[in-house]
């Protein structure tokens, strides 16, 4: 029985990865569909393009806590029944993976980001906290909030590897960066482009929700 516990602690976390706050937080506030305007990411960025920062912060908020909270749960409660470390980096990539295709979103998710945050903070409060730092010093002088995930993606395994353990953690921030990354291509060509939306600019789609009709796509 013990056996099935690391499998069933990875789907839980994936299922709670897929939480898409964006879609839920914007729905709630009865605002637009995150997924219809802006970038079409449903993230904590392209929420604060429709001019609500409550909204926004609230989705950047839960969308960290539904990758720091499984992690979480693990490294503290997983002992006893056997979940060790190679548990708690399967169970964060999970969530992270959860959210880059949520199963209840028809697995259109968003970039993962602010879940990935909240991963590597449930990992390690220090190398969340490196991260974190490389983002904000990227997004404060570029304005780019794109630029800022692509770099902190990029350095994060690099933290890991020079300055804390190697070992399955190291693999799921790897792989999570990587991901991280690739998510971001459109958005590496709009800025080879010049044609990246800085952070705080408006979307110039609706922000409140239409009623339903026949016929129209929500």
């Amino acid at each position: 029985m013990e056996t099935l516990y690391p499998y069933a602690a990875t789907v839980a976390a994936y299922l709670i990865g897929s939480l898409s706050f964006a879609v839920i937080v914007s729905r709630v506030m009865g605002l637009s569909d995150p997924r219809s305007y802006g970038s079409g990411n449903p993230g904590a960025t392209n929420v604060l393009r429709s001019g609500n920062k409550l909204a926004a912060i609230l989705t950047l908020l839960f969308d960290a806590l539904k990758g720091w909270l499984p992690v979480w749960l693990v490294a503290r409660f997983g002992e006893p029944y056997g979940l060790g470390e190679g548990t708690v980096a399967m169970v964060g990539l999970a969530a992270f993976l959860g959210h880059l295709w949520p199963v209840f979103f028809r697995f259109q998710g968003g970039k993962g980001v602010a879940t990935a945050a909240g991963v590597l903070l449930a990992f390690n409060p220090w190398l969340g906290l490196a991260t974190l730092a490389t983002w904000i010093v990227i997004a404060a002088f570029f304005r780019y909030s794109s630029l800022a995930a692509i770099v902190a993606g990029l350095f994060a395994p690099f933290y890991q590897l020079l300055i804390w353990e190697r070992g399955p953690i190291a693999l799921a921030v790897a792989v999570m960066g990587g991901l991280l990354i690739w998510r971001h291509g459109p958005n590496i060509r709009k800025l080879m482009n010049g044609t990246e939306s800085k952070l705080g600019q408006k979307a110039a789609a609706p922000v409140a929700a239409t009623p339903k009709t026949k016929g129209t796509r929500r």
